[in-house]
């Protein structure tokens, strides 16, 4: 083909799809291409290589703080005179009623909309200003605004019109996000006789103006075009490609609206044409090409009733807001769907409807960037790993049962057509033995809906294949022989400075005979393990972890000494100037029998810079347990999650375990440890989530059976983190193992779990028996536990004396 002749629109549109973006010239090109199917179907592809099979919306409650305006767009009817109105503006108190409605259906978005500058046109609106005690609009909107977030905590989305770069910074503190509609860039509609004729605010040029000047204040920002008014397909895309310089720019545009136009009575457009089904789908996979696969394409689902699953094949993946109490005061004719039928309705097209907040979810995870200080904290408190909202009251710790939709699906039958073929497709692999990628952990961390249930109830298989119907456990004793540590990791609650009592519980320090003693205890209940962990005393050096196990062993020779992190490790060796190899073969003659795979957090040194940047580096912890491992002292691997972490952080974690264990086969199991936050420093300070969300909880279960088989057998699920009810989920999505009895956990209950501090073996089996499954007292290296132990457990009453209550 000749380099001069323009492309064909299947050149065009494969040119989309891997990835080019196209030139202003291409895109309007691409106004007299009338195969609407062929762009939608190119469009659709192109959505689902970012968006995957997700279509989200925002529960909002619709908050009309003046009808008043300057404009006098010839289609509207949200714009009334003061006559009209009882009051020029919705009192505050009104306000608030309305968003504590909203706030008790779910709702965490108020949407503020209101007419433009009115106190420039009404004397009324100026009166009434003054006497609230402002002097524009927009200082009441940020009034207003600030109330709402502080008495209510919904986010409020505020969509002012044309501002000064003065105004978008005194409302940037109490919105999560702003918008203003572009509608067009065509000057030509402003012109007499066009829809905007005589309203000076729709000047394409000033509305533009105010987008630059939010993007330069880093807001998350929301514009579109209205479809219907008088333009011509050509200039809806030059009005696209302008939002798109603008973003390519900034990279403000959260989303990008397609609104069709509706003619209403009494407005001087009221016997105008709508834009009919086709002109809509045109215009929306046209969105969708021109500002590729990551943005967001919206469309408002009550303009459009009857059509919905057409309206997804176009491409968008974004219905807006969606209230279940009050109305489109802009569109009052077209009421909301019921969220149950929108759901289902998009459910037809293979999608799964997922509510986010106003701001999205990329904004939320760089949300030092784009969200004002302010709101730091309960934008982190709101959210799931993803940036999405929680949407339950489920915390790790707490005495909760789980949500009813993270594990009614479990054992639903699903169809295969429900379940997302990449999704599937990468499920298929790990069963057949390949190792997955990165990336591909990461989807699989993104299940949700039906998804979510096909990867746990494909790991639960797998762990059946695997194991069994066996659900094993240890008759243990934790032994936490000091809280008082000098490293300053900003997720534990544990630890305290020598005279530090400003978190829960007092320093304290067990000396050899204290732990002698609770290791004897600990045998006549019918342990076969002590659990050794503490904080990392400025006192302690190598010879002090030595003597630890040379005290255990003094009283209970049989006993397993399962103790001390690569932390302990690493410290121990240099405070004695031995190499890690040396320090471990000392504590091995000493009587160490495995190695606890804490302190692993997050393996991942940007993460640990936040949570524990004194602690030692990724590449340490490796080497510590790669070096035990071949000197015959096995471990187990954790992965401590939901607090500043992504999800490629969990992915790496997990591929970095399984790579170090096809070396050296040296892990016993993998046991996932849920952030508890409730009485952690980084959490206090602001500057975490407030744990995994449940389903996350289970994922991270599920994710890691089928990322770690067969090369590590055995998934724990702990419950001192999710309780009975939440560990019993974990095991019908491919644990097999509820760790130990522990008698003493202490560090969880620091961090504000309330799951206690023991779980008799007879409690432990009835947990197991309720499932169905067969409970199996195992050892720390999962081999047999002897007649003699196993009666000695069933004997055992649970521990009387308190590690704190007796010396601490």
């Amino acid at each position: 083909m000749n380099a001069s002749q323009p492309e064909t629109a299947n050149q065009l549109l494969a040119l989309v799809e891997r990835g080019g973006v196209l030139s202003a010239g291409q895109a309007i090109q691409l106004a007299g291409e009338s195969d609407t199917a062929k762009l939608m179907a190119s469009a659709a592809r192109l959505r689902d290589q970012h968006h995957r099979n997700l279509i989200t919306y925002s529960r909002k409650v619709f908050i009309p703080l003046t009808h008043l305006c300057r404009n006098v767009c010839h289609y509207c009817t949200f714009a009334q005179t003061p006559g009209q109105l009882i009051s020029p503006y919705m009192p505050v108190e009104e306000v608030l009623q309305q968003v504590r409605l909203g706030a008790e259906q779910g709702c965490k978005e108020a949407l503020l909309t209101l007419g433009e500058k009115p106190e420039l046109r009404y004397v009324a609106a100026r009166q009434v200003l003054k006497e609230m005690g402002f002097v524009s609009t927009l200082e009441y909107v940020a009034h207003v605004a600030k109330r709402i977030f502080e008495e209510t905590g919904v986010f409020p989305h505020i969509n002012a019109g044309c501002m000064t770069a003065e105004e978008i910074a005194l409302l940037r503190p109490v919105s999560a996000s702003m918008g203003i509609m572009l509608e067009s860039a065509s000057t030509r509609l402003c012109e007499k006789g066009g829809p905007h004729f005589g309203s000076a605010d729709k000047q394409p040029e000033q509305r533009l103006k105010t987008i630059r000047l939010v993007g330069e204040a880093n807001v998350p920002f929301t514009s579109g075009i209205l479809i219907g008014i008088g333009e011509t397909r050509r200039e809806r895309i030059e009005s696209l490609l302008a939002l798109r310089d603008v973003h390519q720019q900034y990279g403000h545009l959260q989303e990008i609206i397609i609104q069709n136009f509706r003619a209403k009575a009494e407005t001087k457009m009221a016997q105008s044409p709508e834009p009919d089904l086709d002109d809509m789908l045109w215009t929306l996979a046209i969105a969708r090409l021109v500002f590729g696969a990551d943005m967001s394409i919206q469309a408002p689902p009550n303009l459009s009733p009857g059509v919905l699953p057409q309206i997804i094949n176009a491409g968008i993946n974004d219905w807006g807001g969606v209230s279940p109490v009050t109305p489109d005061f802009v569109n009052p004719e077209a009421p909301w769907p019921h969220l149950d039928k929108l759901a289902k309705e998009t459910a037809l097209t293979g999608k799964y409807l997922q509510e986010r907040l106003t701001v999205y979810p990329d904004y939320v995870l760089d949300y030092t960037r784009w969200l004002a200080p302010e709101l730091h904290r309960a934008v982190l408190q709101a959210v799931d790993t993803e940036g999405f909202p929680r949407t339950d009251d489920w915390l790790t710790g707490r005495d909760q049962t789980p949500p009813e939709a993270d594990t009614s699906c479990l054992q639903q039958s699903l169809n295969p057509k429900s379940v997302s073929s990449e999704v599937q497709h990468i499920v298929n692999q790990s069963i057949e033995g390949e190792l997955l990628s990165e990336q591909q952990i990461v989807r699989l961390f993104q299940s949700r809906g039906a998804d979510f249930a096909y990867v746990c109830q494909q790991a639960d298989q797998r762990r059946q294949t695997l194991c069994a119907d066996t659900v094993s456990f240890v008759v243990n004793r934790n032994i936490n022989y000091t809280n008082i540590c000098y490293f300053k990791c900003q997720f534990c609650a544990f630890s305290k400075g020598k005279s530090s009592e400003d978190l829960r519980g007092r320093p304290y320090d067990l000396g050899n005979e204290e732990i002698a003693q609770r290791t004897e205890e600990a045998w006549q209940m019918g342990a076969t393990e002590v659990c050794l962990q503490g904080g990392i005393h400025p006192d302690y050096t190598g010879q002090t972890y030595i003597d630890i196990c040379r005290a255990v062993k003094s009283v209970a020779p049989d006993m397993h000494i399962h103790g001390f992190s690569p932390l302990e490790i690493w410290q121990g060796a240099q405070t004695l100037n031995l190499s890690v190899e040396q320090f471990l073969m000392c504590l091995k003659e000493a009587g160490l029998g495995t190695l606890p795979g804490t302190a692993a957090e997050i393996l991942d040194d940007d993460v640990r810079q936040i949570i524990c940047h004194d602690k030692i580096n990724t590449a340490q912890w490796l080497e510590v347990m790669e070096t035990a491992h071949r000197l015959g002292l096995k471990s187990t691997s954790t992965i401590m999650f939901g607090h500043v972490d992504r999800l490629a952080h969990w992915a790496s974690h997990l591929v970095s375990i399984r790579d170090l264990q096809l070396r050296t086969g040296g892990f016993t199991e993998f046991v996932p440890l849920a952030f508890v936050a409730d009485e952690s420093p980084v959490y206090l300070k602001g500057r975490a989530r407030r744990g995994p969300t449940f389903r996350e909880c289970v994922l991270m279960h599920a994710v890691a059976r089928l990322v770690l088989s067969p090369v590590i057998r055995n998934i724990q699920t702990s419950w001192v983190k999710l309780g009975q009810a939440g560990t019993q989920i974990c095991l019908q999505a491919g644990a097999n193992d509820l760790g130990g009895t522990l008698m003493n956990e202490s560090i969880t209950r620091a961090a504000g779990a309330c799951h206690g501090e023991e779980m008799s073996a007879m409690q432990l089996e009835s947990q197991i028996e309720i499932l169905g499954r067969d409970p199996w007292q195992r050892t720390t290296l999962y081999e047999p536990v002897s007649e003699e132990r196993l009666a000695a457990a069933r004997k055992s009453m649970r521990l009387k004396s308190k590690v704190l209550g007796k010396s601490a």
